[in-house]
């Protein structure tokens, strides 16, 4: 028993089981075909920016400006769709690379200015949805190319892009975590940063890798929201930063870092995913929809924290029976 608590996937995968299995039975329309289609394009664009945000996690960081930057490169990309009339590859390739850069610009402030990450990221969260609002007179850029909602609404063989952006994406992350020296560096960073320098590795270095990563991929994201919508704008990416870090709660990442597995982060991602969309389904406010989200943020963090308790209890309970 003692094994299988402590097995990662067990308790994600016994969630969504639960959340599946609760929204079948009290929504209609929750197994209809066209409901599930709509449910797995909307786990793609938090699934994707919630792998940055699991790196950064384990790290012992924290990134609260995704959807900031979010809205921000929305913006930026409908600019140059739109107005500066570039090509949509070459718009699209320095999406990524100023998400990559913004990214690591808040690695540095946070490393090498020793600025907590909970600060820097906090007021990137404002200073870039303000910078957002620069553009356009804050007005959203609607129509920004005719080919764009391809990169979203597209498919290969009857299976919609977003899968196969998954699939590649998890797929890189999960090896690179699991399987290369940068992988394993973050995790013995946020599990104990003063046993990491000892042990050589540039803590300061490592750190800043965990939010280029996150930016790339959030920009990853700003670019699959400006395909679904073919536009951008300043309010896009609204609590996303807290929708992609309770998909990395859920999926079992520690705050305390460390901790976290990047296929649990997906499966916590269709948890979040589901709530939501079984929130919408029975046309429930969006004021209660964040009450849940916290709620669930809350949930996930104590079993995070209690943990170890729950663990001697489990133990406890076997050796006596």
């Amino acid at each position: 028993m003692k094994k299988i608590f402590d097995e990662q996937l067990i308790g994600p995968m016994f969630a969504l089981l639960v959340v599946a299995t609760i929204l079948a039975i009290t929504t209609d329309r929750f197994l209809d075909p066209g409901n599930l289609s709509n449910l797995a394009l909307q786990v793609s664009i938090v699934a994707l920016i919630a792998i940055g945000t699991t790196i950064v996690i384990i790290a012992a960081g924290i990134d609260l400006s995704s959807g900031s930057m979010v809205a921000l490169l929305t913006m930026m990309l409908a600019e140059m769709l739109k107005f500066l009339q570039l090509p949509l590859f070459p718009a699209i390739t320095l999406t990524l690379t100023l998400g990559a850069l913004l990214g690591a610009a808040l690695g540095i402030i946070s490393a090498y200015g020793r600025i907590p990450t909970f600060i820097t990221t906090l007021a990137a969260l404002i200073a870039f949805r303000g910078v957002a609002f620069t553009f356009n007179n804050g007005s959203p850029v609607f129509s920004i190319n005719p080919h764009l909602d391809v990169i979203f609404y597209g498919s290969l063989w009857g299976i919609p892009y977003p899968f196969f952006y998954l699939v590649f994406f998890f797929g890189i992350a999960a090896f690179m975590m699991s399987y290369t020296k940068l992988g394993r560096e973050i995790y013995a960073v946020g599990g104990n940063p003063s046993a990491a320098i000892l042990s050589g590795i540039k803590v300061n270095r490592v750190k800043t890798y965990t939010f280029i990563i996150a930016g790339f991929m959030t920009a990853v994201g700003a670019v699959l929201m400006s395909a679904r919508l073919n536009s951008g704008s300043p309010n896009y990416g609204q609590t996303l930063e807290l929708q992609a870090i309770a998909a990395a709660v859920v999926g079992g990442a520690s705050l305390s870092g460390g901790r976290g597995n990047i296929l649990c982060t997906l499966i916590g991602a269709l948890i979040i995913v589901m709530v939501q969309n079984g929130l919408n389904l029975n046309a429930a406010p969006s004021s209660l929809q964040n009450i849940v989200l916290g709620t669930i943020i809350l949930f996930a963090v104590g079993i995070d924290m209690w943990r170890a308790e729950l663990q001697q209890l489990l133990s406890w309970r076997v050796k006596k029976s």
